[in-house]
């Protein structure tokens, strides 16, 4: 069974192009974890930009991990063979570091059942000096790693381009130089970017409420996030090319960061500046990725902000290639990219108003209105765009009934339009009850009670049923409050995780807080206090709690913040 499992690896392995396979003891090994399915997480940018950095170092060898299918992960666990990397099929603790992509609170459960099949120690305090460094990096690892706490040994805190080398020569450095683990978690923390949790204490009061956190001696009081300043010095493109990926493109990565403020928008204010990739780098991507001849995936905040979006668009189709992208906003959203898309074969449009009420727009700072989603469905139609799709959100602070209502007569005015103009197409509303992120003006707020999004999202449906070709989806509320807990969750949390993975994963998380005497609506429900100290304080993105806390005020009082502009000093990211 062993052998099969290892037969498959080998046979994804030749199934790719452009992968790193050095012969074993050349280099040391190093894991890339994504804890998710090689399905998803091929498609992640973030996971090839690492890998191709990692590889491109003399010592260091980097090997992919994923979590495996579910009938797969039977068979490890029933042979007790460890969970093995897609280069080398070697074992995942035999790996003298593990490095993991954490993109979505649900896959902090993966973390924890990758390592126990890797047989890794889970907690970082049992591990040894014969044991494997665990660090973490990506979106989540950088607003709240301490749901995790207990499992990372040490969180890369922004992006990682600028990060991972100078970890790595303290990583080499320290092991030439035979330092312990103790001593090489404290030369980590020293290194700008990273953050290593066992050296912070957090104190709770009798309520479970933190009260301190007390960095150790010799470490920062705060982490301060660390982020590319010259887009061009690191291209980003994909590195190893499959047809098993959920989104089979070639991606290339045009921007990063959003200047848009959206109130709700943990991206917005963790990957701030917004900072553009220059035209003459983007096309040279666009035709190094010529011999592939996959479609361009063109990946950023909002593409359709892209100052040369026309031309690139012209750049791409010229060369013969088809493109499509990650996302845009209705606002800026040109004829020409709508036109590129539907000559690559886009068949549904899709926009992301958030709310449908001009007043919940005005709340969450969106920018966009009515007239900007009717523009950019004329677009489309005159385009030959026939189906359209509306990411919204529901249980959005300061939201009342009507605003939910609006949503639905919004729906139904979008879909009369369609047919007056000849479309029969599908009108697709993905509708998920709101979270407040870390680090953004709703930290403070709580999440809508879960009655009152289940009767929002029976509003949507009902309201919605007899009208022939719209169809409303609704991520399920159960799984959404978990993410809830987590993406605010504390080191408590974290100890409720790991006994929730003891006792079957996620179905046993409610149970497993009980157990811990925590309660998920005291996590989910609570308002919190102005000057309350939050579990990720040790961090600093780079902005006040001050900042944020005003644009939260500014979000009750309906008043619009206007976008970044070059010169702009308003939340101190720019210095």
């Amino acid at each position: 069974m062993a052998w099969a499992l290892k037969q498959e690896l080998k046979e994804q392995l030749a199934a790719e192009e452009g992968y790193y396979r050095y012969p074993l003891g050349t280099r040391l090994p190093v894991a890339l974890a994504y804890p998710n399915s090689y399905f998803v997480g091929m498609s992640n940018l973030g996971l090839h930009i690492i890998y191709d950095l990692l590889n491109k170092r003399s010592d260091t060898a980097c090997e992919r991990v994923f979590l495996p299918e579910r009938r797969s992960i039977e068979r490890y666990e029933h042979t007790r063979t460890p969970l093995m990397s897609v280069e080398n099929q070697l074992p995942l603790q035999q790996f003298a570091m593990i490095a993991f992509v954490l993109s979505f609170e649900m896959d902090y459960f993966n973390v924890i059942k990758m390592l126990e099949l890797g047989k890794v120690k889970v907690r970082a305090e049992e591990r040894g000096a014969m044991d494997p460094l665990i660090i973490a990096g990506g979106p989540c690892a950088t607003f709240n790693p301490e749901p995790l706490s207990a499992v990372i040994d040490a969180f890369v805190i922004g992006e990682g381009e600028v990060i991972m080398p100078h970890l790595m020569d303290t990583f080499y450095q320290a092991r030439s130089e035979g330092a312990s683990r103790a001593e090489l978690l404290k030369r980590l923390a020293k290194v700008p970017g990273v953050y290593v949790p066992s050296l912070y204490e957090h104190r709770y009061g009798e309520d479970g409420r933190l009260l301190s956190i007390t960095p150790a001696e010799e470490v920062p009081a705060k982490v301060s996030r660390q982020w590319v300043q010259d887009l061009d010095a690191y291209p980003a493109h994909t590195v190893v090319r499959t047809d098993n990926t959920e989104f089979n493109f070639y991606l290339i990565e045009t921007a990063r960061g959003c200047g848009r403020h959206c109130r709700f928008c943990m991206a917005g204010y963790c990957f701030r500046r917004p900072r553009n990739r220059s035209f003459s780098v983007v096309t040279q991507e666009v035709k190094e990725a010529l011999q592939y001849k996959k479609r361009i995936g063109l990946m950023g905040a909002a593409i359709s902000d892209y100052p040369e979006i026309n031309e690139l668009c012209k750049d791409i189709l010229g060369e013969g290639l088809s493109m499509s992208v990650a996302s845009f906003r209705a606002d800026s959203v040109t004829q020409e990219l709508v036109d590129s898309l539907a000559e690559s074969g886009l068949k549904t449009l899709t926009m992301a108003p958030e709310a449908g009420s001009s007043r919940m727009r005005a709340i969450i700072n969106k920018g966009i209105e009515e007239k900007h989603l009717f523009n950019a469905m004329d677009m489309g139609l005159s385009a030959g765009i026939r189906h359209f799709r509306l990411y919204i959100m529901i249980g959005l602070p300061f939201e009342q009934e009507e605003d939910v209502e609006a949503i639905v007569d919004l729906a139904e005015r979008l879909k009369d339009y369609m047919e007056e103009h000849g479309s029969k197409g599908t009108l697709t509303l993905s509708v998920n009850p709101f979270i407040p992120k870390p680090f953004t003006p709703f930290q403070w707020l709580p999440m809508a009670d879960k009655k009152y999004v289940e009767k929002a999202a029976k509003t949507l449906t009902q309201g919605l049923r007899k009208r022939k070709n719209i169809l409303v989806g609704v991520e399920s509320p159960k799984e959404t409050y978990i993410q809830g807990v987590l993406a605010r969750g504390d080191r408590q949390v974290g100890e409720a995780l790991l006994k929730a993975c003891a006792n079957g994963g996620s179905k046993a998380f409610k149970c497993a807080m009980k157990d811990c005497g925590l309660s998920m609506e005291t996590y989910l429900y609570r308002q919190r206090e102005a000057a309350e100290l939050f579990p990720w304080e040790s961090l600093d993105m780079g902005f006040s709690r001050e900042y944020i806390y005003q644009e939260m005020k500014k979000a009750e009082e309906l008043k619009p913040t206007i976008p970044c502009f070059d010169g702009c000093h308003r939340c101190g990211v720019c210095g």
